[in-house]
């Protein structure tokens, strides 16, 4: 049999029907989720596939009651959330970003609103909000903390890098390629640049996140600009 036959192509890249964890990672870009009369919340838009009887349903990520002219303030797809319930394997991707799964045990994480992927429903999601108008301009509007026990799924553009930060080492990083952080952690914005010069402007070099006392922060080596809508 030819390697570039059909019978080979499939055999290569078909599903291993030996994964049967809640969460599992099918391909570095694709999470399979194995759903058993369970509900699980995913990124709107980032369904690519499923097998079973699996029921969505559509619902805002803001949809907690803050107001609808932050609704207005965010775009895109990364401010919604879709609840998947069923039975199934439920298959999930977000513009060929990498996907990674963490097990939080009674434990907190913050992540750009457009990096979470999915979680699991017993895990609680927060939004929030850095206080600046820094934050609007880099188009990191805004951040869910989530927090519990359970399975999340995050996603980056490339192979991330995890920063220690130290109470004598903060930690300074460009909005744009942060990913995440850990929950005790409250990143403040820094910058020596007038309000005036950032009207019009979306570039992290202008200004930066500062992380300080004992923690991590997760970066992407990808600048991800998100469109704010007028």
């Amino acid at each position: 049999m030819s390697k570039y036959s059909i019978e080979s192509f499939v055999n290569e890249t078909k599903e291993n029907p030996l994964e049967r964890d809640y969460f599992e990672l099918e391909k570095p870009a694709l999470l399979e989720i194995n759903l058993n009369n369970q509900a699980v919340w995913t990124k709107t838009g980032s369904m690519v596939g499923y097998i079973g009887n699996i029921n969505f349903e559509r619902q805002g990520m803001l949809s907690g009651g803050l107001g609808n002219l932050l609704k207005k303030a965010i775009s895109g797809e990364g401010a919604k959330l879709m609840k998947a319930e069923g039975t199934g394997k439920l298959y999930v991707a977000d513009d060929g970003k990498k996907v990674r799964i963490l097990h939080l045990n009674n434990e907190t994480v913050c992540v750009n609103g457009n990096d979470v992927l999915a979680h699991e429903q017993s895990i609680k999601s927060d939004i929030t909000m850095l206080k600046s108008i820094a934050g609007v301009m880099s188009g990191g509007l805004f951040q869910v903390k989530l927090s519990g026990t359970g399975h999340i799924a995050i996603t980056t553009h490339g192979e991330p890098l995890t920063l220690l930060v130290t109470p004598d080492a903060p930690v300074f990083t460009d909005p744009n390629a942060t990913v995440a952080w850990s929950g005790n952690l409250s990143p403040e914005l820094k910058t020596n640049v007038s309000f005036k010069s950032l009207i019009g402007r979306g570039s992290g070099e202008e200004f930066q996140m500062k992380f300080s006392g004992n923690g991590w922060v997760l970066i992407q080596p990808y600048e991800e600009v998100y469109r704010v809508e007028k």
